[in-house]
């Protein structure tokens, strides 16, 4: 049995926009957009991997909210899964620390402005729900 490895990605938002990454590695997903995140580590759950690998990412803490329903193949054996998050009170803002080499904060109007990476698209359109400012 081929073992499955989990990706985990934070829908971050705040004040109704989400947070874009835009890829700077490797070379054939360089210049496109994605949802932050990275591989869950043996032992530990994809909510605690998610905290690190934003922290890693992006020199943030946040909070985990709620999974995003669904998950999308990446390459042979992974998966991806995506939770809302906000930024905890008293966190840094985001910088493309690892990875990137820029970050936005999006509306609902701008969300379609960038070049998703294509097993994104999916999950940015289930994060949509949280973009309202109230939530």
């Amino acid at each position: 049995m081929t073992e499955r490895i989990v990706v985990v990605a934070g829908a971050v938002v705040r004040a109704g926009r989400l947070l874009a990454a835009r890829r700077s590695a490797p070379p054939d997903l360089a210049g496109r957009w994605e949802l932050p995140g990275g591989k869950v580590e043996p032992g530990e759950s994809p909510e605690r991997a998610l905290v690190r690998e934003l922290r890693e990412e992006l020199g943030v803490d946040t909070r985990v909210l709620e999974r995003v329903p669904g998950e999308w193949p990446l390459k042979p054996g992974y998966v991806l899964v995506v939770w809302a998050a906000r930024l905890l009170p008293g966190s840094a803002e985001p910088e493309p620390l690892q990875d990137h080499d820029a970050l936005r904060w999006l509306t609902p109007e701008e969300i379609w402005d960038v070049d998703w990476l294509d097993q994104d698209v999916p999950a940015v359109k289930g994060a949509l729900a949280w973009l309202d400012p109230g939530a």
